[in-house]
């Protein structure tokens, strides 16, 4: 697991800072990405398509376990949402139940979920929605400063720091240009602040 350091917080209490618990969640059958405050991880996962429904159910009830361990209880948990260009793909069936597995079962939890397009993601981490895997890996290297071993942990990481950035507790300084793809998320009401 890779470690991370917190920007100072924004809003304070009466009991000191408040510090939010986010989670930064890139869900994927092959190796979902997850950052919380204790750093990143990812989930790596096998499979066929030709594997029998026990199988794949087995799979995806694995993957949506171990991301519920990591993430634990949080204020507020960033998915990246459908990447529509890859519909086409060979396990988009798949997919899509582990995506709705992941995300109804925070909801479940009453976490609060965010829904971030890839290409604000993108924006975010590179201040380009087109931007490749690798450039999104390296800029979140760069900016936070941590070695992340994937592109996954690297999503993840960018998901996390664009809710605490939503949340008035940016992990790092970023470009207006890159700041502005937080308007094309879909934010959860969390209420009045603290």
């Amino acid at each position: 697991m890779t470690t991370l350091f917190d920007a100072a917080p924004a809003a304070t209490t009466a009991a000191g800072p408040r510090l939010y618990r986010v989670a930064g969640l890139d869900i994927s059958l092959t190796g979902t990405g997850i950052a919380t405050l204790g750093g990143t991880t990812r989930v790596p996962t096998k499979g066929r398509r030709r594997d029998s429904i026990a199988d794949r159910h087995a799979r995806l009830r694995y993957i949506t376990t171990r991301v519920l361990d990591e993430v634990g209880t949080v204020d507020l948990a960033c998915v990246e949402g459908p990447s529509h260009a890859s519909m086409g793909q060979a396990g988009h069936h798949d997919l899509s139940g582990l995506w709705w597995r992941i995300v109804g079962a925070l909801v479940e939890r009453e976490i609060p979920v965010a829904v971030i397009p890839p290409m604000s993601r993108a924006k975010y981490a590179t201040g380009k929605g087109n931007s490749r895997k690798a450039v999104v890996l390296d800029a979140a290297q760069r900016r936070y400063g941590a070695i992340l071993p994937s592109d996954d942990e690297a999503d993840a990481l960018i998901l996390r720091a664009m809710g605490l950035h939503h949340l008035g507790q940016p992990l790092a300084e970023v470009p207006d240009g890159h700041r502005a793809a937080l308007a094309g998320c879909q934010w959860p009401d969390l209420g009045p602040a603290a």
